[in-house]
């Protein structure tokens, strides 16, 4: 893991979810909405989520799910 997250912003844990009564997942990063998940995809990630050992492997997830994450080009909010 350490390999993967070479300069630790995964244990600022960033990345969030939260749930709707139909299973439609939205994902935060850094209290914004960055992608929404529902049917199979919310299903799958869900499922992977639960099955997390720690808070780091839950956040690489999130982080994998939402693409576009592992260029070092991402800012913190304001």
């Amino acid at each position: 893991m350490n390999n993967i997250d070479k300069r630790n912003r995964l244990g600022d844990e960033p990345f969030n979810y939260r749930v709707t009564k139909d299973n439609t997942v939205f994902l935060d990063y850094n209290g914004r909405q960055v992608k929404i998940l529902n049917g199979t995809e919310a299903e799958k990630f869900l499922k992977r989520i639960r099955a997390a050992d720690n808070i780091t492997e839950a956040q690489l997830i999130m982080a994998k799910i939402t693409g576009n994450f592992k260029r070092g080009n991402e800012q913190k909010g304001n």
